[in-house]
């Protein structure tokens, strides 16, 4: 992921704190199982090893994909959003015009997107298509089932 995350400052926090734990618990013990696996012999022949070696791998990719979303992130504070247009963290109240349904949308980071919880990315389909529209404005979006129109009712925080 490159370019700049828009984040709260609770879920930069959150973010710190499992790249702390990744760093300071998962790492030595990554490395504690690479040593304990070659204490047993033949390294062309053992599994462990290889396999100790693999994860060792996944969790420093995941460490540095977490470093660079830490160094791209920027909190934004809730108390200076403007909500005459949708934006990041706006929630916005939008009805399907082709099924009538009236849903309401938090627009957040990837970081933060749970659609359980209302919360959408700012970079999906519908998430792009809602970014800058004010109350009364259709907002077009492709999605893969086709063009879905949205109007936009309310915008709050």
């Amino acid at each position: 992921m490159s370019g700049i995350q828009y984040v709260t400052k609770e879920t930069l926090e959150a973010m710190k704190q499992e790249l702390q734990q990744l760093k300071g618990v998962e790492r030595p013990a990554a490395s504690r199982a690479i040593a304990e696996a070659r204490e047993k012999g033949d390294l062309k022949e053992n599994a462990e090893y290889d396999a100790a070696k693999e994860a060792q791998g996944l969790l420093e990719a995941k460490i540095a994909q977490l470093e660079g979303q830490v160094a791209t992130a920027r909190i934004v504070d809730e108390t200076s959003i403007d909500t005459s247009k949708v934006s990041i963290l706006t929630k916005v109240k939008v009805t399907n015009l082709a099924t009538k349904k009236q849903v309401t949308y938090q627009i957040v980071s990837e970081k933060e997107a749970d659609l359980k919880l209302g919360k959408i990315s700012s970079t999906s389909p519908i998430g792009k298509g809602l970014l800058g529209k004010a109350v009364g404005e259709v907002a077009e979006v492709q999605a893969p089932a086709g063009v879905l129109k949205f109007k936009v009712e309310d915008i709050s925080i």
